[in-house]
């Protein structure tokens, strides 16, 4: 579990993203075409209402460092109003959703597994439609973003590409990763993750282990 007294790294890009070793982190990335852009622009403009409410100018430059300087409760309220309402729109199943096609599903399964016990530790996954949800462990503070990056750029976009005689962008560039900061925090990310399909309204998936779960079925 994260301790903030070990070392820790915050890396900078279009979002924030916190990595430990060796602590699981819950991450979430996305198909390219799943969120609409008039509902992601809404989504920016109420997140930078916020943050010029709470004093922080969200243009700029270090206004990462000003949040993480604001009382942890207030943090923790911007990450459950925020967070949450990104998910609710994955859920709404927008764009072409083509995970859920089985074999294009299961080429994110294989990446998912290949390197599972040596690059990551992997407990918990579930793909759903147009995004994926993963709980997994790294053995140092820069492995998770390579490691993502790999999924995703370098192998997973490729192979669906081919597989469907296409070009461009699959997924979005940045995911959501929170690192689990308690026993209880990471049972909740697994029943988030177990529960996914019934909260989009979507069949049983195939079940491949007792604690991995891959979904990508039509709705009921």
């Amino acid at each position: 579990m994260f301790d903030p007294d070990a070392p820790y790294a915050v890396v900078d890009r279009r979002l924030p993203h916190w990595a430990q070793a060796g602590t699981v982190c819950f991450i979430t990335w996305r198909t390219y075409d799943s969120i609409p852009t008039v509902v992601l622009n809404q989504w920016h403009t109420d997140r930078h209402q916020w943050l010029r409410a709470h004093g922080i100018d969200p243009q700029a430059d270090d206004w990462r460092r000003q949040f993480r300087a604001l009382d942890r409760s207030i943090r923790a309220e911007f990450t459950r109003r925020f967070s949450e309402c990104w998910h609710r729109y994955l859920d709404d199943g927008h764009g072409a959703c083509i995970l859920r096609n089985p074999e294009i599903a299961k080429i994110v399964d294989d990446s998912l597994r290949h390197f599972d016990g040596d690059r990551y530790e992997l407990t918990d996954f579930i793909i759903m439609p147009n995004h994926v949800h993963l709980l997994a462990t790294f053995a140092d503070e820069e492995g998770m973003l390579e490691q993502c990056d790999s999924w995703k750029h370098y192998y997973t976009a490729r192979q669906i590409n081919l597989r469907l005689a296409s070009k461009g962008r699959f997924w979005q560039q940045d995911g959501f990763d929170h690192l689990v900061r308690s026993v209880e925090h990471f049972e909740l990310f697994r029943r988030y993750i177990a529960n996914n399909p019934s909260k989009a309204s979507l069949k049983p998936g195939r079940i491949r282990s007792l604690f991995q779960i891959v979904v990508a079925l039509s709705p009921t």
